[in-house]
């Protein structure tokens, strides 16, 4: 293509995405694959990091093939899912399945860890008011998050534990597949909840978070300072991938900071959108927050002295896949293999949801497959579709799930404007589910905000991890992204569908208080 280029990676729950990324924003060439999730009844959700570097390293050769030039690759940008865990050996390779962000097996021993005698939202006063003070937020009660997959492996899988020299997080471990060097940053470790981020901090682990947590200080990678160049690409995986070795590749950031760039959105308070296996609402802010009670806090941004908004919705993009693949055609083998079930693609989905009029007939979706962690942490939380009659079609309930996915984004919304203590006036839009015009302007209609869809809003990640490895190796400056990326739609609010939302709304806020008690009995683990 005869331009310099980055190479951007974003490791999605739903798989890897690779990109060569223009130092002008543009997204030059683009690949995506998907992998697969094992989730268990005891809360388990994993992934094979190798199903990974397959999806990475065919990636590559598409990029290639389409015409980005090898010679022309200046830099590799990392990004993707969080929270997550990888245990790697002395020689750097993967001794076990990584343990995904939605795990939860290792809840017992993280409840442990963090309470006490006395407990306020499942943390001991002490433990939580020590962890709030230094880092900004604490971990998991409920074992979703690193501390959890360690205790995990440490209490379940002691062979396992013993064998892994280092517990890292998926954007690290690709780093190191990449340089050969095994490191993380505060960024990549935020959910750790192990460093001091505080204004003016100095680098590395606390030492008394250490001790609260249990954490193993020995099983934890070294830290580099955010936006660090680990090394070059190494000859081996140089001659692998196709590209010239020695490439500088930049320390992975998690997908919540390359959303911000990625949105364009980077002034202070202006808010970002993501819609994809999960979901988020954040913006950059001057000062480090904390809302445990819903489960929000400000973490380290990208500039000194700022932070970005930190929440998670557990399933949101992921809901329209689980209806397609487990409901609606699911290849179960029921219709006597008379026929071939074909999975519609998400156009076709959305086609039909468009058909069916706005509210869904009165059917509400509560899209909590898997728990929810933002505005509430509740594992036991489960979705739902209430009142459903004779004349709910299966248009009104795939329409129902993108409702009820842009109602939970509402309620969160709410969370996020009492936090930051100001409304949003608009959002940027990104992520998988932002293809979808229909799910743009349902979100549009029931956030009543002004929404508006950056260019390839799937892949507005690989944008922003390859504009931040720009960034990190001295190409371009923060202050550039602005203008480098496109917004190419805006939904405005349509006021005679705002009154049927709100109405809706308004029911779906109750559900949580409702419903809570009810699979709080169902759920609840022995």
């Amino acid at each position: 293509m005869g331009e310099p280029w980055i190479l951007a990676i974003d490791l999605g729950t739903s798989g890897p995405k690779t990109g060569a990324v223009s130092l002008g924003g543009e997204l030059l060439a683009q690949h995506a694959c998907s992998v697969q999730t094992r989730y268990s009844d005891d809360g388990g959700a994993v992934q094979d990091p190798e199903d990974w570097w397959r999806g990475i390293r065919d990636g590559v050769a598409a990029l290639l093939s389409a015409g980005a030039a090898s010679s022309d690759v200046i830099g590799v940008g990392i990004t993707g899912q969080w929270g997550s865990t990888v245990p790697v050996d002395a020689g750097g390779r993967a001794v076990g399945d990584c343990m995904l962000w939605a795990d939860t097996r290792g809840a017992r021993y993280s409840a442990e860890v963090v309470g006490g005698r006395v407990r306020l939202a499942g943390y001991s006063p002490s433990n939580l008011v020590r962890w709030w003070q230094i880092s900004g937020g604490a971990p998991s009660p409920h074992g979703a998050d690193p501390l959890g997959h360690h205790l995990f492996l440490r209490n379940r899988e002691p062979s396992l534990y013993a064998r892994a020299q280092t517990l890292l997080e998926p954007l690290d471990y690709l780093g190191m597949r990449l340089s050969g060097r095994l490191a993380a940053t505060p960024a990549s470790m935020v959910l750790s909840w192990l460093t001091d981020n505080r204004r003016g901090a100095p680098l590395g682990y606390v030492p008394e978070l250490l001790r609260r947590s249990g954490r193993d200080r020995t099983k934890l990678p070294d830290l580099l300072p955010t936006g660090s160049v680990l090394g070059g690409i190494v000859p081996e995986v140089a001659e692998e991938l196709g590209v010239r070795p020695g490439i500088p590749v930049v320390a992975g950031i998690p997908d919540l900071h390359t959303a911000f760039v990625g949105s364009g959105a980077v002034a202070p308070f202006e808010a970002h959108l993501t819609i994809s296996t999960s979901a988020w609402i954040s913006c950059e802010v001057p000062f480090k927050r904390t809302d445990v009670l819903h489960q929000m806090a400000s973490i380290p941004g990208l500039r000194q002295g700022r932070y970005l908004v930190a929440n998670n919705h557990e399933t949101a993009g992921l809901c329209l896949q689980w209806l397609r693949d487990s409901v609606i055609a699911p290849g179960d083998g029921l219709d006597g293999g008379l026929n071939e079930v074909v999975a519609p693609d998400y156009d076709a989905l959305t086609a039909l949801a468009a058909s069916a009029t706005p509210g869904s007939g009165g059917v509400i979706f509560t899209p909590w497959l898997n728990g929810e962690r933002s505005p509430v942490e509740d594992r036991n939380l489960r979705a739902a579709f209430l009142n459903v009659s004779m004349s709910t079609d299966r248009a009104r309930f795939v329409r129902a799930v993108l409702e009820g996915v842009a109602f939970n984004a509402r309620w969160l919304l709410d969370a996020v404007e009492r936090f930051i203590r100001r409304p949003l006036a608009s959002l940027r839009i990104l992520g998988g589910g932002a293809c979808s015009d229909l799910w743009c302007q349902i979100h549009a209609d029931v956030l009543n905000r002004r929404v508006e869809r950056v260019a390839d809003p799937m892949y507005a990640n690989l944008r922003g991890a390859g504009l931040f490895a720009a960034i990190s190796l001295g190409k371009l400056s923060l202050a550039d992204v602005s203008k480098l990326v496109k917004v190419t739609d805006v939904y405005e609010p349509v006021a005679a569908t705002r009154v049927t939302y709100e109405t809706m709304y308004r029911e779906f806020a109750r559900l949580y208080g409702r419903l809570h008690g009810v699979y709080a009995k169902l759920n609840r683990r022995a």
